[in-house]
């Protein structure tokens, strides 16, 4: 057997299983991935460790008389050894498969990545050689404020190799850092959380986090009961992103044009072009937004409702989704703008809303007579898709507002709200940060928002929740 049976660098796998396909169409996209973290509870560190993994995905496509079917098969800690099965599989898939509803000509032409054969890059506990002694100081501090710090970072390296039958190489390597903290006190009856997140840990300060932490359990000191209701509310970027995120997860150009989403227009069509904010907000992703990068091209491992698999490689370009306040784009894929007549708008892996004021969140509560200022939104579900009416818990304190100063802390609530109502009635925004959305941190972590002031928020009911 050949010694290229046995290769083990990620392109030379690429290369071999585009070699065995004997589909009409191939795509393979190698993941290769390191983790490294550190957890800590009660204001010292419990555990630390790093990991790695392959994942191999493949792609078939089959053509036939009625269309052209595809494949997809993806396994991990793939060896040299199961790339033939592997591939044999995704082109059975295919054959057995009806016609892709979705298919397209596989992407061509993109010049290839000058690093498609170098080694994939690699996160280490290095990432955390000065992070890790500010985070002692913090632990120090904490101790001596009667607080205890309880939390995780974590940092993951992607490098992900794209090579298709029609002669594409491509390569993309993709930094994710996470910073969850929390504070409690001695006693565990009060709790505050903050989070990061940062491609390198360089830009992410613990102790500045628990001075903010030591703030909001200073607040918590006075504990106010309120009813359910309708109250102004402000929303921290990180809940803001949140719910935007979901937004952006539920903007189908397709879904919309066929009268099934938030974004269909009564008697057909879609919202584009319809005002939805009036301020002059503008929620758009670019692939370049610095300190924000993620993969210029389509990366897609299954087709669903916003992505296709016969798009990877598509060159992704800056987009906007809201424009001064319009909806701008829904998302689409090549198939789906055909179907739809809108432009083509894959997914891209980041999010941005601009357009608000340069007032961070300390100088909106300053300008609060009365309201609600929240830390985060967690476990939040779909209720109806028709409005995008969403539910959700508060979490890890919620404050009263009262002549411009926090004067206690209130119990949680269910809220039920939808982002795009939310949008229509927000009179305020403050200035854009970066921010790491607390619920879906696990799939999505880069982010830059302003808070936004909501006059009349849903606090549907009180939750007993932390």
């Amino acid at each position: 057997m050949s010694s290229r049976t046995h290769a083990t660098k990620p392109h030379e796998i690429v290369e071999r299983a585009l070699e065995l396909s004997t589909a009409d169409g191939c795509v393979v996209i190698a993941d290769e991935e390191s983790t490294a973290n550190l957890r800590w509870a009660g204001n010292a560190l419990t555990t630390n460790g790093v990991t790695r993994g392959r994942t191999l995905t493949v792609i078939a496509t089959v053509d036939g008389k009625e269309g052209t079917a595809s494949g997809v098969v993806s396994r991990s800690a793939v060896t040299a050894d199961d790339l033939e099965p592997l591939v044999r599989a995704a082109e059975a898939a295919a054959r057995t498969g009806g016609p892709a509803e979705d298919a397209q000509p596989l992407v061509s032409g993109a010049p290839a990545s000058p690093d498609f054969t170098d080694a994939p890059a690699e996160t280490s506990s290095a990432v955390f050689v000065d992070f890790a002694p500010a985070l002692g100081e913090a632990f120090a501090l904490a101790r001596a404020g009667g607080r205890e710090l309880y939390g995780f970072a974590n940092h993951e390296l992607t490098s992900t190799y794209l090579g298709t039958s029609t002669g594409l190489r491509l390569r993309h390597d993709q930094p994710s850092g996470t910073l969850e903290l929390n504070a409690k006190s001695p006693d565990r009856t009060r709790s505050a959380w903050a989070g990061r997140a940062t491609r390198d840990f360089k830009d992410v300060d613990p102790g500045a986090l628990d001075e903010e932490l030591a703030r909001r359990l200073a607040w918590a000191e006075r504990r106010v009961e309120l009813p359910a209701g309708r109250y102004e509310t402000l929303l921290p970027p990180t809940a803001v992103a949140d719910l935007l995120i979901y937004q952006l997860w539920s903007s189908a150009g397709r879904d919309a044009a066929e009268g099934r989403t938030v974004f269909s227009k009564p008697g057909g069509g879609t919202r584009v072009g319809d005002r939805v904010s009036e301020l002059p907000l503008t929620l758009r992703s670019d692939p370049n937004e610095p300190g924000l990068e993620s993969s210029p091209f389509v990366l897609a491992h299954s087709s669903g409702d916003d992505a296709s698999v016969f798009d990877n490689g598509l060159p992704l370009r800056p987009t906007e989704w809201l424009r001064a306040g319009e909806l701008a784009q829904l998302t689409t894929t090549r198939h789906s703008a055909a179907l739809t007549g809108l432009p083509v708008a894959p997914v891209i892996d980041n999010l941005i809303l601009d357009g608000g004021t340069d007032r961070s969140l300390d100088d909106m509560v300053a300008a609060t007579e009365r309201g609600l200022l929240l830390t985060c939104l967690w476990y939040i579900r779909e209720v109806d898709p028709a409005t995008l009416l969403l539910t959700g818990l508060t979490r890890d304190g919620v404050y009263l507002v009262e002549n411009g100063e926090v004067v206690g802390e209130v119990n949680n609530f269910r809220f039920n709200e939808s982002p795009v109502d939310l949008l229509s009635r927000a009179s305020e925004a403050g200035r854009t940060e970066k921010t790491l959305p607390r619920e879906w941190g696990d799939w999505f972590t880069r982010a830059a928002m302003p808070a936004l002031r909501v006059p009349d928020f849903n606090m549907s009911s009180v939750s007993q929740g932390v």
